[in-house]
C-alpha cells in the first residue's frame, strides 16, 4: 500500500496512508485513493486529505510497507 508523508511549513509531517496521487485544487492539494484497476483521478477515486498548498514544503511517497509512515509533530 502506498502514502504520502507531506511535510508543512510549520515543520509537522503528515501521513495520508493509502493515497496513491495528489493533484492541486484551487489553493488546495488532495490526495486521493484511485479505484481498482485505474490509473487516473477520476469521478471513481477518493479524497483522503486536503491541505492548503502555501503550506506544503514538501510531498514524498513512500511505494511498500517496509517504509513506514513519518509521525513526527513539532
Amino acid at each position: 500500500m502506498a502514502f504520502f508523508n507531506v511535510t508543512l511549513t510549520n515543520e509537522t509531517i503528515e501521513a495520508v496512508p493509502g493515497a496513491d496521487a495528489y493533484q492541486q485544487e484551487g489553493p488546495m492539494t488532495t490526495f486521493f485513493a484511485l479505484a481498482d484497476n485505474r490509473q487516473v483521478i477520476d469521478s471513481w477515486s477518493t479524497r483522503l486529505a486536503s491541505f492548503r498548498t502555501s503550506d506544503i514544503v514538501m510531498v514524498r511517497r513512500a511505494l511498500s510497507t517496509d517504509q513506514q509512515p513519518l509521525l513526527r509533530s513539532a
